[in-house]
């Protein structure tokens, strides 16, 4: 379904870092992160959850440069809230995340 580009101008993308990732227990799908932003006002980041546990070990995640949905409404799931989505390809084989090709400062808006 086609969507205005006044509609897609609403939706916010920007590459974090992830901080640190952590299976969440009382759930076999997601992941809690904790992804930076730039945001001072948040040194800790801010936390995503991410259904991409079967796919990636929490390890290998921090650290890498990831695009977000940053503008969307907090979402809880179960007792924790995330406050983002990160993107990934869809493949037959599970998602894949994306990375940029080049350092770029977390925070750092993709247009």
């Amino acid at each position: 379904m086609p969507i205005s580009f006044d509609d897609f101008k609403k939706v916010e993308i920007k590459i974090g870092k992830i901080i640190s990732a952590e299976k969440i227990e009382s759930s076999n799908k997601l992941l809690k992160l904790q992804v930076d932003f730039g945001e001072a006002n948040l040194p800790a980041g801010r936390q995503v959850l991410a259904g991409i546990a079967k796919f990636y070990e929490p390890e290998s995640l921090v650290g890498k440069l990831c695009p977000f949905v940053f503008n969307l409404e907090p979402k809880k799931m179960g007792e924790l809230e995330s406050q983002g989505m990160i993107l990934a390809a869809d493949s037959e084989n599970g998602p894949v995340l994306m990375n940029p090709d080049k350092d770029v400062p977390p925070g750092s808006t993709i247009k």
